[in-house]
């Protein structure tokens, strides 16, 4: 790990300096005792409502990752902290239980990792995220899944249950073409090939996945969409997305560090051509413009993006309807006598 590095956290009263240099930061495991799992998105920009996430801050460290100023509602950092400083939801299984217990609900789909990674490291040893999609499959309720993490393959006696009994769709985020660039600002993440490799996996078992080239950092990876784009249709993804790089807060701080040490050459560029497709800020976090850029860079970027997936084989989809499968399993048993 890295020295301990974090942005000053407004939740916090206190900022240390270090008169020496910083100590190494050291992976620590926290307990959540939350009473509720699902989180409600109330987002007009999102497709989905519901999400679950098992663990708060993830060990992958990408640099741009968005969920890092959620860590300072509980007092850690978002730097080193964020990656370093692991919550772990015990009760997640018990909770969605309790949920879909509850006579409100009623089978929407449940996007695994909407803010940190379902199947970081840490999932190895708790299995968290494979209890809750047990629950999925005995309720029969839809599931989607967007991970970096390739542990997803452990899991595909309960994916091919998912399929047969409900829906399932797992989406790989794989935003670099260069496993040593990828290296460098996402350093504890699987590898592009690995992923790529767990994808093919997917689709030799029957389970529909997708490619989602996010984030986009304009004079970074832009020029790399051909070919991830290519090499997921090659192992089998049936869809393709992206979304720009969002910087809110803290994270701006933490990328530029990172992009600093890494590409000090390609830093100006980067921050330059961002600026250009933001108006001029680092970040824009209104609705609908949070995700997409603006002017005729990130045009050009929306172009390539579009043509590459009619060259790869992506063709245009007709609107899916995620089916209702939801049931309780005491509504399905019949009664004998």
């Amino acid at each position: 790990m890295r020295a301990m590095s974090n942005p000053p956290n407004p939740f916090e009263s206190r900022h240390r300096e270090y008169l020496e240099p910083a100590p190494t930061s050291r992976l620590q495991m926290f307990e959540d005792a939350t009473r509720e799992i699902l989180s409600r998105n109330d987002s007009p920009d999102l497709s989905f409502r519901w999400s679950l996430n098992p663990y708060r801050g993830c060990f992958h460290a990408c640099a741009y990752c968005y969920a890092r100023p959620t860590h300072e509602y509980w007092g850690f950092g978002a730097g080193t902290d964020f990656e370093s400083k692991i919550v772990v939801k015990r009760e997640a299984p018990a909770l969605l239980r309790r949920a879909f217990d509850k006579p409100s609900w009623d089978g929407d789909i449940i996007v695994f990792s909407g803010n940190t990674d379902c199947y970081q490291p840490a999932e190895a040893s708790f299995e968290l995220t494979r209890s809750c999609l047990h629950v999925c499959a005995e309720y029969r309720n839809p599931v989607g899944i967007i991970t970096k993490g390739v542990l997803v393959l452990r899991d595909l006696d309960v994916l091919e249950r998912l399929r047969r009994d409900a829906w399932v769709r797992v989406y790989f985020s794989i935003p670099f073409a260069d496993d040593a660039v990828a290296r460098q600002i996402e350093p504890h993440a699987p590898s592009s090939r690995k992923r790529f490799e767990a994808m093919a996996a997917l689709r030799d078992a029957g389970i529909s996945t997708g490619i989602s080239v996010s984030p986009i950092i304009p004079g970074l990876n832009d020029e790399d969409i051909p070919e991830l784009l290519e090499r997921a249709r090659e192992a089998g993804a049936t869809e393709a997305m992206s979304t720009l790089v969002r910087l809110s807060g803290p994270v701006e701080d933490v990328f530029l560090q990172r992009v600093g040490e890494a590409f000090p050459d390609r830093k100006a560029k980067i921050v330059h051509r961002i600026q250009e497709v933001r108006s001029g800020a680092m970040t824009d976090g209104a609705y609908f413009r949070r995700h997409h850029g603006t002017g005729t860079y990130w045009n050009m970027v929306e172009q390539l993006f579009a043509l590459s997936k009619r060259k790869a084989g992506f063709f245009p989809l007709d609107h899916e309807t995620v089916p209702r499968t939801f049931r309780r399993p005491e509504a399905a048993q019949t009664v004998l006598f």
